[in-house]
């Protein structure tokens, strides 16, 4: 009887310091702040964001048509080639043959340069959002050393909050801390 009571007591004792943690843990989270921006909403309050933006645009749109007009090109030689093949001779062919290919190689190293993960439109980018988005980091921390907060959410971009209460929301006094608005 006495290890039965013994194991009772120590029971007790377990629940009750769980218990005890499990408040603490509540009342812990409960005592931090939360907070959350929309990213995309700041960067459309900035011009000069938006002015990249533009900027941006215009350069993806010449690349564009740049590579569409060579696109046609090696498409125009390919017809011409096809249309000719019967009175060319292997040797000519073979020569038509080896420009249209060194064309496409040149067609997709352009693209490359100019679209791929380190191309010219990704470099432009980088110099002209990367200091604005860096200016915005540099904010919302601020904001939240300022503030207490525990964490900043971005609800822009994937993240999903089902539920955010507009008197959270930090976006304006970002844009505030950046000088604008």
């Amino acid at each position: 009887m006495k290890i039965s009571l013994i194991k009772k007591e120590f029971a007790m004792k377990r629940i009750v310091l769980t218990l005890t943690v499990l408040f603490s843990v509540v009342a812990i989270a409960n005592a931090q702040k939360y907070g959350f921006i929309d990213s995309e909403y700041i960067m459309e309050n900035i011009p000069s964001y938006t002015a990249a933006q533009e900027q941006l645009d215009q350069l993806s749109s010449q690349y564009q048509k740049e590579l569409e007009s060579m696109h046609a090109e090696i498409e125009q030689m390919y017809q011409d080639y096809q249309a000719e093949s019967v009175l060319l001779s292997e040797d000519m062919k073979r020569k038509r043959e080896d420009v249209i290919i060194s064309k496409e190689k040149d067609y997709k190293e352009l693209q490359r340069k100019y679209f791929g993960p380190n191309g010219d439109l990704f470099k432009k980018r980088q110099g002209l959002v990367k200091p604005i988005q860096d200016d915005i980091f540099n904010a919302v921390q601020e904001l939240a050393t300022d503030g207490s907060y525990a964490v900043i959410f971005d609800k822009a971009g994937g993240t999903t909050l089902f539920f955010t209460n507009p008197r959270y929301d930090l976006s304006d006094q970002v844009l505030q801390k950046l000088g604008y608005k």
